[in-house]
């Protein structure tokens, strides 16, 4: 979400509406069965809710186990992370990363952030003082996450990915930076790097999806509207930093994902050569909102969705490619 409307209240309406509607425009909303935290017992196939006590405060996160899950066989985890005003359930129909899970056999995992009812964000960075100082840590609370999580189900250590909306893509970048021995590949969604400092562990390799039309994270920082306590780099200046962090060519190659007479065009920067392999990929959508590719955005003021390409699809294929060495 665009910060300052956020922090000014002049998007909070906005998401009511969509928090309102997201039911009705996704399919109507299953019910998760409640898995006691520190149950024995693993979890089978279908929705699941969890919590987790991080700090003092009480955390919850979704579960998704795909169809034809084999509990003994350890399978890759996705973190899906929402946006500022959204949750995790909100989330599960954004982004439909459920339907995938159950095509290729990941666990897909919605966290949610905190705040006000289901208006929550995650503390992503850019703020300063002692606005700084009062935001919960979201990255410890997504390893106490992962703790939990490995009590329920058997998954792959090695190949646990993040991805994120907005301000979860945000969060994306800063579990790379502070908590990169234990994700493997990231990507950020209309987000771009909000932390001052990235000081990872290990190359993490980053696959980063950006609208050139988005207005509430602008794909040119200078065009930002976020007060003087909030600094986001651009999404130009996000890129060149984990290039820089994984060690990969300063040039890149290019391929254009979208096909001539698509209303949408797509193209895809790749920075290869990085330390143990690993890569940063930009994939820019021309005249793209603040959207999540191959999904229909929920409401008109987000922007056009380009729907000639899955960010689903290509997440999955890079996470494939990068599971941590």
């Amino acid at each position: 979400m665009n910060l300052t409307n956020f922090f000014t209240g002049q998007s909070t309406s906005a998401m009511l509406v969509l928090w309102i509607m997201t039911p009705t425009l996704f399919g109507q909303d299953r019910p998760l069965r409640e898995s006691p935290t520190n149950s024995p017992d693993h979890l089978g196939p279908g929705d699941h809710t969890r919590t987790v006590m991080a700090g003092n405060q009480k955390r919850t996160y979704l579960v998704h186990i795909p169809k034809g899950h084999d509990p003994k066989k350890p399978v890759p985890v996705v973190l899906a992370l929402h946006g500022a005003a959204m949750n995790g359930s909100m989330m599960v129909w954004f982004s439909g990363l459920t339907k995938k899970s159950d095509e290729v056999g990941f666990i897909v995992v919605y966290p949610s952030g905190t705040g006000v009812g289901p208006f929550l964000t995650w503390n992503a960075g850019g703020f300063k003082g002692k606005m700084a100082a009062s935001k919960p840590d979201d990255v410890a609370f997504i390893g106490k996450l992962l703790d939990d999580l490995g009590t329920v189900v058997k998954f792959d250590q090695k190949r646990v990915f993040a991805c994120g909306m907005s301000n979860g893509g945000m969060m994306c970048y800063r579990l790379a930076a502070e908590l990169s021995d234990r994700i493997a590949a990231i990507a950020p969604v209309a987000g771009t790097i909000a932390i001052e400092e990235s000081k990872p562990k290990r190359p993490v390799p980053v696959i980063h999806f950006h609208g050139t039309m988005d207005t509430f994270v602008p794909f040119d920082s200078t065009k930002s509207k976020s007060p003087s306590f909030i600094r986001l780099k651009g999404v130009e200046d996000s890129i060149r930093t984990w290039v820089t962090l994984n060690g990969c060519d300063e040039k890149p190659k290019s391929d254009t994902l979208s096909k001539d007479g698509d209303d949408m065009k797509v193209r895809r920067k790749f920075y290869g050569g990085g330390k143990n392999g690993a890569e940063v990929i930009l994939v820019e959508i021309e005249d793209g909102g603040h959207t999540w590719p191959g999904m229909t955005p929920p409401a008109s003021f987000m922007g056009k969705s380009a729907k000639n390409i899955s960010a689903n699809d290509l997440m999955w294929e890079f996470f494939q490619k990068h599971p941590m060495k």
